[in-house]
C-alpha cells in the first residue's frame, strides 16, 4: 500500500497515515510560472495499491485538478490500483437539473475522476446519496454520523429532538434520530438566492425540547440560522448544530455569532477556520477513513464502520 496526499489537507492525511501505521509517500507538487500544476511521485509505486487523500475543498478548482494530475501520474507509474480518498466531494451541490440550461457538476467531476484513471472511490457524506450512481466504478460511501453520535452520547443530552433544516436532509436526520433514540422534526424552507434562505414552517414537536440541527454541509450558514430562528420562535430550549463539512465564509461566521445556535459540531474533513466568539467543536474522522482504507486494501467489508 502507498498513501499519497495533495495540498488540500496535509494535517488530515498525516493523521490517517498515523492511524494506519504508515508514512505518506514523497510527492513533489509545484507550479509552473503560468500557474500550471506539476506533480512528481518520488517513491516507487509500481504494482502498489495507491490511495490519494485529497478533499476537494477551497479552492475547489485547484484541489480537483491537483488530484486528477496525481491520479494520472500514478496510472503512468504502473500503480496496480488507484483509489482517491475524498473526505469532501466538491461540486456535489449540483446533482440534478433543477433549472433550464444548468450543468450537473457532480456527474462531471465523477467522469473526470474515472477518465483520469481512478479504479475505486472512498468518500464521505456526499451532498446527495445518488452521486454514488454517477460512478461506473465501486464507491465506498462513509458517514460521519457514527463519529458525531459517539461524541453526543458522551454529553448525555436530555429531551433532545433531531431536526433537519430542509426536506433534502430528512434521511440524514432520521438516521441521527434512530442512533440517538430521539424524536424527529423538519423545517420547510424556501431559497431566495445562493446566500439567502427563508424558513417557513416546522413539522414536528420542538417546544420545550433541546434541538440538534443536522446537515451535511454549510457555507454561508443561511439554512441553519434561518431554521434556528424559527425553532427558537416555536419554543426550543436550546439549539446545537452538527454539520459534517463546514466550509464557513466570513458571512457564515457572522451569521452564526448572531444566531440562536449555541454550538457548532463538525469534522476535520476539510481544514477548519477558527471562529472567534463562537464555540466550534471539531471531531476527527482520521480513524474512520484510515480504517476504511485498511479494509479496502485487505478486501474486507466496511459495513461495520456505519455503526456507532
Amino acid at each position: 500500500m502507498k498513501l499519497l496526499a495533495g495540498n488540500a489537507h496535509p494535517a488530515l492525511a498525516k493523521a490517517i497515515a498515523h492511524y494506519i501505521g504508515d508514512e505518506l509517500a514523497d510527492v513533489q507538487i509545484s507550479r509552473f510560472p503560468d500557474g500550471e500544476i506539476f506533480v512528481k511521485i518520488v517513491d516507487n509505486i509500481r504494482g502498489q495499491d495507491v490511495f490519494i487523500i485529497q478533499p476537494t475543498c477551497y479552492p475547489p478548482n485547484e484541489t480537483i485538478m491537483e488530484m486528477l494530475i496525481m491520479i494520472d501520474a500514478c496510472k503512468r507509474a504502473s500503480a496496480a490500483r488507484i483509489t482517491p480518498v475524498i473526505p469532501f466531494y466538491g461540486y456535489g451541490r449540483q446533482d440534478r437539473k433543477d433549472q433550464p440550461r444548468v450543468p450537473i457538476t457532480a456527474k462531471l467531476v465523477a467522469n473526470l475522476l474515472v477518465a483520469a484513471g481512478a479504479d475505486r472511490i472512498v468518500a464521505m457524506d456526499f451532498h446527495a446519496q445518488q452521486i454514488q450512481g454517477f460512478f461506473d466504478i465501486p464507491v465506498d460511501h462513509l458517514f460521519a454520523a457514527p463519529v458525531i453520535v459517539k461524541h453526543l452520547r458522551q454529553r448525555d443530552l436530555k429531551d433532545l429532538v433531531v431536526v433537519s433544516p430542509d426536506p433534502g436532509g430528512l434521511k440524514m436526520a432520521y438516521a441521527y434520530a434512530n442512533m440517538l433514540g430521539t424524536g424527529l422534526a423538519i423545517v420547510g424552507k424556501q431559497r431566495k438566492s445562493a446566500t439567502e434562505v427563508e424558513a417557513i414552517n416546522v413539522v414536528g414537536e420542538v417546544e420545550g425540547r433541546h434541538v440538534l440541527l443536522v446537515d451535511d454541509l454549510t457555507t454561508t450558514a443561511g439554512t441553519l440560522v434561518s431554521a434556528a430562528k424559527l425553532l427558537k420562535q416555536r419554543g426550543a430550549l436550546s439549539i446545537k448544530a452538527a454539520v459534517t463539512h463546514c466550509l464557513l465564509t466570513e458571512q457564515g461566521m457572522d451569521r452564526l455569532k448572531d444566531s440562536p445556535i449555541a454550538e457548532l459540531i463538525t469534522t476535520d474533513s476539510i481544514p477548519q477556520r477558527v471562529v472567534d466568539g463562537f464555540p466550534v467543536t471539531v471531531l476527527s474522522v482520521a480513524e474512520l477513513i484510515g480504517e476504511a482504507i485498511l479494509r479496502v486494501h485487505n478486501n474486507q467489508s466496511v459495513t461495520s464502520l456505519f455503526r456507532v
